[in-house]
């Protein structure tokens, strides 16, 4: 969190704003908008780097477009809270789970799957996930529409 880190100043946090809002805004118009040079922006994004604030960079595709027309939420009951790991690694090898979250209330792990169609995504949760060992059994949500998908608007939070 940003508390954490109070070497983060002001500027630092505007570049970060920045890039979120555009990833692939060149540091040239950062430095343009924000009145200082581009040398200051790769300092500061280098700083930011090695702090580990940014964690390198990713790409927001419409997996529809690709034909996975299926977004579903897995809830997971483990036999035993001890089994986390190792499922968490099982689950990681499956490419079609796309963000998996240790949690709090009735399920040990909840994860977001990405499916072409609920052939597939019968298919990855019977073939796949259901046959890893610890996991007693799931829940499976499927989403009908995204409304909201963005970052932080950290600026505004504070």
């Amino acid at each position: 969190m940003m508390e954490n880190h109070p070497d983060i100043d002001q500027l630092d946090k505007q570049i970060l704003a920045k890039l979120i809002e555009d990833g692939k805004m060149p540091y040239t118009d950062i430095a343009k908008q924000l009145f200082v040079s581009s040398g200051t922006i790769h300092v500061r994004m280098k700083k930011l780097e090695q702090l580990g604030i940014v964690k390198g960079s990713s790409l927001t595709v419409d997996y529809q477009k690709l034909g996975y027309d299926i977004t579903a939420f897995l809830g997971i009951y483990l036999d035993k809270s001890s089994l986390y790991d190792h499922v968490a690694a099982q689950l990681e090898k499956i490419p079609e789970i796309v963000e998996a979250n240790y949690t709090t209330g009735l399920y040990s792990i909840f994860t977001k799957i990405v499916c072409k169609d609920t052939n597939h995504l019968r298919q990855v949760l019977h073939d796949k996930i259901q046959k890893i060992p610890g996991i007693q059994r799931t829940e499976t949500f499927i989403s009908l529409e995204q409304s909201i998908s963005r970052p932080v608007n950290f600026l505004e939070a504070e």
